[in-house]
């Protein structure tokens, strides 16, 4: 019987553990490979990872946490890689281009941001998200404090026609791999 993290009663769902194992054992292979072997995991497939649920399942919030700091080690040792492969100022070069792309996507009215869906569509709640873009905008121009967890964890309510929630995703992505490469 696994005990890797603490599971639900057997009446509440939880992700499945099957699905967790299978993962963590394909993340300790991708960490223990050799630099520019082919990996099947990466911070990126971490922080995408889901799961299915099932009933007496591991505990979402532990794995989530655990996620985290897993996305965290391997985009550490991925900046330290790409740093020795390119070296430092094409590293955050390429940062800084992110950056700028973010900034200027944040740069628009709000209300405007992103493409909004149809008004017959839930998408993120517009209000909710432009907050959420101001204080990212105050983080890159100003030096705001906020942390990788804040975004995230930033969530937003549905609203019939709001932003189209895959564009307000891929940005929070973006805004993550730069707050991970400056590290």
């Amino acid at each position: 019987m696994s005990t890797t993290f603490p599971r639900t009663r057997n009446s509440r769902r939880g992700y499945s553990i099957d699905q967790v194992e299978d993962f963590l054992e394909d993340a300790r292979q991708a960490y223990a490979a050799q630099p520019g072997a082919p990996v099947a995991v990466d911070a990126a497939t971490i922080r995408h990872m889901a799961f299915a649920m099932q009933k007496g399942g591991y505990s979402a919030v532990h794995v989530d946490a655990a996620l985290e700091r897993l996305e965290d080690a391997f985009a550490t040792r991925e900046r330290e890689r790409a740093i020795q492969e390119r070296g430092d100022e094409a590293w955050y070069s390429e940062a800084r281009t992110i950056a700028q792309e973010v900034l200027a996507r944040l740069g628009r009215p709000a209300g405007h941001r992103f493409d909004r869906v149809s008004v017959l569509s839930k998408g993120y709640n517009h209000k909710d998200v432009d907050a959420v873009a101001t204080r990212l905008t105050r983080y890159f121009k100003d030096g705001s404090p906020l942390s990788i967890d804040d975004v995230r964890t930033a969530a937003f309510r549905p609203q019939a026609g709001g932003y189209r929630e895959a564009q307000v995703d891929l940005l929070l992505d973006a805004v993550v791999n730069v707050m991970l490469a400056v590290r």
